[in-house]
């Protein structure tokens, strides 16, 4: 058995465990069909003609690469054919639209994390409705008919970066919060990164909640304004990456004593963090994401290949609801951080480029 397949067979398994213990499926109506190709094979071959499609929002960020090199490589496992689209700005309506935009293309599956949880619920329903399979990651519309989810933990990612933030300190201290207002994943983090300081380590002040949207001018503006009040300011954390790249920026100008830490990673974070002008960075198992979010997306469009014990089938429904699988995350630090690298990782896939790494895949662009 080759490589590939073993590692399909292996986490097949796990999602199947998933599901096993998932209990009872979502009520109302499932994407996907009657099933195609695979199920009539009996095997987890999809049809050659089938198309899956990525659609995240600032397409250029670094974090997605990743996913779509997982999500690409499932793809091509079972024979299918997907797609890395996107938007160029940070806009949620925007993102919709490219959502609605492939949905008129009347793909087989679209893996989506949704810049905001409400203006996604409409585009997935429908999308549901149109007999598309949809699988949420990173963020997502619960109140949606989406039947798949694959995250982080965003509850997790925020307990972690307050739980290493306090012990560093050794529970005294001055830390600040950097936020992007209406991103679902990162409020999660941001709530939940005060609520622990708060609860956990009572010696720690949380002197400032601010915006900066993503933008690392914003950000460092913000650390420089509080740290003109508040000079013994000890850690800034930040739900994203770019916004960890503004307050580096402001720590090593106040004298690189303010430890910063955020969520997900970039090559300028990277160095930062090797040259020690970046304290830590918490990141979720990219790769891990993609894979997975594939089968899970497959399972759901192929409902026909197994059969749970819940009836939903029989009542018409899509008998797979895939509630939440964790991706697992990583601890960056300097001593691990050369294995984080996008363009070292597209190398060791064998791709000639991160482009490459995000072309399409499948038997559609076989060489």
């Amino acid at each position: 058995m080759k490589k590939g397949s073993k590692i399909l067979a292996i986490v097949l398994a796990l999602v199947l465990m998933t599901l096993a213990f998932a209990g009872c499926a979502q009520q109302g109506g499932g994407g996907g069909g009657g099933g195609g190709e695979a199920a009539a094979a009996g095997k987890m071959q999809g049809d050659p003609n089938d198309e899956y499609y990525m659609i995240v929002f600032v397409s250029g960020v670094e974090y997605w690469f990743p996913v779509f090199a997982g999500f690409k490589q499932a793809g091509n496992a079972l024979g299918v054919n997907t797609y890395y689209v996107g938007t160029t700005e940070y806009d949620a309506n925007k993102h919709v639209e490219v959502f609605n935009q492939t949905l008129a293309k009347n793909p087989k599956g679209i893996f989506v994390p949704p810049l905001t949880a409400e203006s996604f619920k409409e585009p997935i329903d429908r999308a549901v409705a149109q007999g598309v399979s949809v699988v949420t990651f990173a963020s997502d519309s619960p109140d949606s008919a989406r039947l798949g989810y694959i995250t982080s933990d965003n509850i997790n990612e925020g307990q972690t970066a307050a739980r290493a933030i306090g012990n560093e300190l050794g529970g005294q201290g001055k830390v600040m919060v950097m936020r992007n207002p209406g991103q679902t994943n990162h409020d999660i983090r941001c709530d939940v990164f005060i609520e622990t300081i708060q609860t956990e380590f009572p010696g720690i002040q949380v002197v400032a909640d601010e915006v900066s949207n993503q933008d690392p001018d914003k950000s460092y503006t913000a650390v420089m304004t509080v740290a003109q009040m508040h000079p013994d300011l000890d850690a800034v954390f930040s739900p994203e990456a770019n916004s960890g790249m503004g307050t580096a920026n402001a720590s090593r100008e106040l004298g690189g004593h303010i430890k910063c830490l955020c969520v997900d990673v970039n090559t300028q974070i990277l160095d930062m963090i090797k040259t020690g002008d970046f304290w830590m960075a918490i990141n979720p198992d990219q790769g891990v994401q993609g894979y997975l979010g594939m089968l899970m997306l497959f399972m759901i469009a192929e409902p026909d290949l197994f059969d749970p014990m819940n009836g939903k089938k029989e009542m018409g429904q899509n008998p797979t609801y895939i509630p939440f699988v964790d991706n697992g995350l990583n601890m960056i630090t300097a001593e691990n951080a050369d294995f984080f690298y996008v363009d070292k990782y597209a190398e060791s896939l064998g791709y000639k480029s991160i482009e490459d790494m995000l072309s399409p895949g499948g038997p559609k662009y076989q060489k």
